[in-house]
Parts: C-alpha cells; structure tokens; sequence
C-alpha cells in the first residue's frame, strides 16, 4: 500500500500568478491538508461539502479557487454581472469572508471586486448602491440576500455559478432555514455548491440535499484540535472563589504572555470579570452580542490590532444545550444569542492563551474555544480553572482528548498547572474586595450605560430624537448611573506582595516595561525648578517678554 498522497505547494494548484503573489505576500508558505485536498476538485467545478475543524483555513479553501473562476470567466464575458455567492450566519463571519476574499484578490487590479451587504453598515441605500455596481462576489446572511433579491431591478441572481455557504451547520440553527429555501428558487438551475462546516450536523445534511448534485464530501481524517506541539492543555483545580485571585495572579505577575481570551458562560459574567479586572488597571474588553454588529465588529478589529490584549467572551448558548433539547427551543433562542459566541467563526488572529475561567458545559464547546488559538502555524495554550461541579465535563474532555491524541494509559493530555495557592494568599484581600466591588448592581449599570451610548449615537434614531427633543432631553439629563470606583493603589504591586519562588521572574518580566515607563514618565522636580518651568511655559509670559509674573509668584519669592 502507498503511503498518503503528498499535498501540493500553491504553486502547483494551477492558480493565477496573481493570486499567488497575494498567498506569498500574506506569508502563507503551503497549503493546509484541507486546503490540498478541496481547491483541485472545487476547480473542476465539483460540489463539495468541506468539513473541517477551526483554524485549518477553510475560508481560503473556498475563496482561492473562486477567485480563480472568476478570473478564468473575465476571458469570455460579455457583461459585468453577480456570478458568485456567498452566504454566511452573521454580520461579522460576512466581514471576514469579504476581508479574506479581497487580500487575495488584492493584487487583481479590480478585476474581482466584492461587496458585503450583511448590514454592517445599516444603510440600505449604501447597500443597494453597491448592488447596482454589480459585483463579482456579494457576500451576505440569506436574510439580507433574499430582501435585497425579491426587489425588482436591485439584485439579478439567474447568472450566479457559484454557491458558497460558509459555517453551514450554523445557517439554519441561527432561524435561516426559510430564507435560505426561498432564496434558491432565485438561483439559476445549475450553479456550483460549497457547503463549509466545523461539523457534519443533521442540518448539513438537509442542507447537502437541497443546493449539491452528486457532491464529494472531505471528511479528512484530522484531529478536531491541532497536536500537542503546538497546543498545550492545561487546568488549575479550583473551587468559585478562589477563581478571581488566581486570575488576577495570573495576568498581574504575567505568567500568561501575548494576547489572550477569557471565556465565561454568560454575559454578566463577562462584565463582572471586565470591572473586577480595570480596578487593578487591567485593560479588557467584552465581546457583548447585544450591542450592534457595528460596534462589535470594531471590537474585534481592535483586539486584532492590538489595542486590547484582553477580550472577554460569552460562549454560545445553542451550542452548549444538551443534544436531546428540541429544535423548538432552540428556534425561541434570540439571535443575538447565537452570534455571542466567540469560540465559532470569528477570526480573533494572534491569541497565544484562551482561559476558560467557566469551564465550557460540553466537549465540543472545549473543541471550539480552543481552536481560537494556535490557529497556522503559531503556537497557543489553553488553560481552564476547573471546580469541582465541572470535573464531570472536565473528564470526559480528557477522554476525547485522550481518544484523538491516541494517549498512552497512564498519560493525560490536561496538564496539571503547577500552581500553589498558598503562595497567594497575599492576594485574597484585595481581590475579594475588588470581585465584591463588581456587584451585580455595578453590572447592570455599566451595561445600561453602553445601552445608553449607542441609542444617543444611533445613526438610525437620530431622526427621531431630531423630531422628539424632548425625548432626547430627558435621555441625556437622566439620572446619572453610578461608576464604579477603581482605587489607583490597587494598580500597583507592592514587592512584598509578590511569592517568593516568583520574586525572580516578575522582576525579569517587569524591568524592562518598568524602565521604559521610567524613561517616558517625568522626573521628580524641585520647587523652585517647578516655578521656572511654570513661567517658561506661561503663553503670557513669553507673549509680553517675561515682564509678567502672578501675585502668588511674588509671594513665594518674598519668602
């Protein structure tokens, strides 16, 4: 018998020289195994369901050849018309497609051009606009797609070949299951269809039967979470309040570096960890699925950017009930319950550590949540504080573990965290205080003012508030909500604080950031060297020649 069928590099999938300059230029080096296996037939025109697990680059499994086809179409058309599709389960997963789609497209010179009309902007005219352009690729939710599609004269859908349906086990658990069947009868009789999923759900399969003819299904046989070399599992046994001291341990003494998750299993919990954390000057932002798309879209691109190395997540509700819960209780779940979670889709780039500071309530929530990190080539961790009530999952997460590692008996693939609570007892007080602190009345208030932040920025109530002052009025003279106080002594850490076996590697973590805040931080001064800075920099002074000077000045100078 052969050995496993070698993966071609870029170079050998037949793709334009423009499209792989855009591959070279993002730094991708070879194609992952999904990526060798489904871009060859998707260029033959074959429908295909890809499934794969998170982070193995299905986004551009499908978006290469397509541009690919496109391309090869540019040749012989005759017009300038929609002929690719893409469907996607929310606003943000939209984004990213449109974002990965145009950096390959980059180098093309606008012969492939994308729109997103997902609704990111909440301007149907600016959508609208865009459609008239037509564009090569539109990339939408089926809601959005199918009411811009039974208008007339706005959207002609008959000469689409190509039908992407991104995360597809998620389109009709998210209510889509309507739109997504009338949507069809717009589409040509013979298209091309790419189903992508994480999972081969029962819905996947409804979903093959509608849209693919005679499909290939790759079902690669790959773990659900990349090896261990490049992924470390990790626990610290813990019981509820010891959780907060040893997060707190955690992020001030740095024994977690680069970017990181923290996952909770609600969204109070994720304001309450958020305020706990800014009275010690920890800086974290919440992934709240109740604000707008817009607002939560910024988000995320901040965090990728930079300017937050903290982000707290909600998981996803629909996808933590137990597998026996009714399909009609999970229709009643809002919407925006199913687009809080962040261990699906979003692509959160560069996150070397996720927490679990809630344990997730099913393994494939852990599957999920660690695949936002380690994603490529690059190397992550997860680290879960687990109480007793959640070692019952936090067992059968090491049996599958164990199962897709292939692990010896005797070996675990969660590490134990080589973590004595006792060396934090110098924590516990000031940590109590500060999780006390963020009451669930602090909660509340923190969430009705960003609720009250976005209805005074809305762009959508701004007429209203033009013609009801009133309203607006009393809006903004409403009762002041209470800020939570953050102490400014908290931010600091005493040395004798710090445990003694960790003494040496704080200062090693600490000095550099230290002497560089020194350095930007202005010395100590004297008196008398203040006075002389005050009036050199006093406008008026140097406007009339330093001839003017305070009474207070002369006062102090006579003493």
């Amino acid at each position: 018998m052969s050995g496993p069928e070698k993966i071609p590099q870029f170079h050998e999938l037949e793709l334009d020289h423009r499209i792989l300059k855009a591959v070279s230029k993002l730094g991708w080096e070879q194609p992952t195994l999904i990526q060798g296996t489904a871009i060859p037939l998707l260029l033959e025109g074959k429908d295909v369901v890809v499934r794969a697990r998170t982070g193995s680059g299905k986004t551009a499994t499908y978006a290469l050849p397509l541009i690919q086809k496109i391309l090869n179409s540019k040749l012989t058309a005759t017009e300038q018309c929609v002929s690719a599709v893409v469907l996607a389960p929310t606003k943000e997963l939209c984004r990213q497609s449109r974002a990965v789609i145009e950096q390959l497209a980059e180098l093309c010179h606008k012969v492939v051009r994308v729109a997103d009309i997902s609704g990111t902007t909440s301007n149907t005219a600016t959508e609208r606009h865009a459609l008239a352009e037509r564009p090569d690729i539109v990339v939408a939710t089926p809601a959005k797609l199918l009411n811009h599609a039974k208008v007339d004269g706005v959207l002609d859908l008959k000469k689409v070949e190509t039908l992407v349906v991104d995360e597809a086990d998620l389109i009709f658990a998210f209510g889509y299951e309507t739109d997504f069947k009338a949507l069809l009868k717009h589409l040509p009789a013979i298209y091309q269809s790419v189903l992508v999923s994480a999972t081969l759900s029962d819905d996947v399969v409804r979903m093959k039967g509608l849209c693919l003819h005679n499909p290939v299904t790759l079902k690669l046989e790959e773990p659900d979470v990349v090896s261990q070399d490049q992924l470390t599992h990790q626990r610290i046994l813990a019981e509820e309040n010891e959780k907060p001291v040893i997060l707190y341990a955690l992020l001030k003494l740095q024994l977690v570096r680069g970017k990181s998750i923290i996952f909770v299993n609600t969204i109070d919990r994720s304001y309450k960890i958020r305020l706990f954390l800014e009275q010690f000057g920890i800086r974290a932002c919440v992934l709240n699925p109740q604000l707008p798309a817009s607002i939560r879209i910024n988000m995320i691109s901040q965090f990728n950017k930079g300017t937050y190395d903290i982000i707290i997540a909600s998981d996803q509700h629909y996808l933590e009930r137990p597998d026996n819960a009714n399909d009609q209780d999970k229709r009643k779940s809002s919407r925006g319950d199913f687009e809080s979670s962040a261990s699906r889709g979003i692509d959160f780039q560069s996150v070397n550590n996720v927490i679990n500071f809630d344990f997730p309530l099913d393994v494939t929530s852990y599957i999920h949540r660690a695949g936002r990190t380690a994603r490529g080539n690059n190397k992550g961790s997860v680290l879960s504080l687990v109480s007793i009530k959640e070692s019952s999952v936090n067992d059968a997460v090491e049996k599958k573990l164990r199962v897709t590692f292939s692990a010896k008996k005797g070996d675990t693939i969660i590490k134990n965290y080589q973590f004595k609570m006792d060396e934090l007892e110098s924590f516990r007080y000031r940590t109590y205080d500060a999780w006390r602190a963020a009451s669930r009345v602090a909660v509340q208030e923190t969430r009705l003012r960003e609720i009250k932040t976005e209805v005074l920025n809305s762009v959508k109530l701004k007429g209203y508030f033009e013609d009801h002052q009133r309203d607006l009025n009393a809006l903004r003279h409403d009762k002041p909500l209470r800020i939570l106080k953050t102490p400014s002594h908290l931010s600091d850490m005493p040395e004798y604080m710090v445990p003694k076996v960790l003494k040496r590697v704080v200062r090693s973590t600490t000095v550099s950031s230290e002497s560089s805040a020194d350095a930007k931080r202005p010395r100590a001064t004297t008196g008398a060297k203040a006075a002389f800075d005050r009036k050199t920099n006093d406008p008026l002074m140097v406007e009339f020649g330093g001839r003017r000077s305070s009474t207070r000045q002369k006062k102090k100078n006579n003493f």
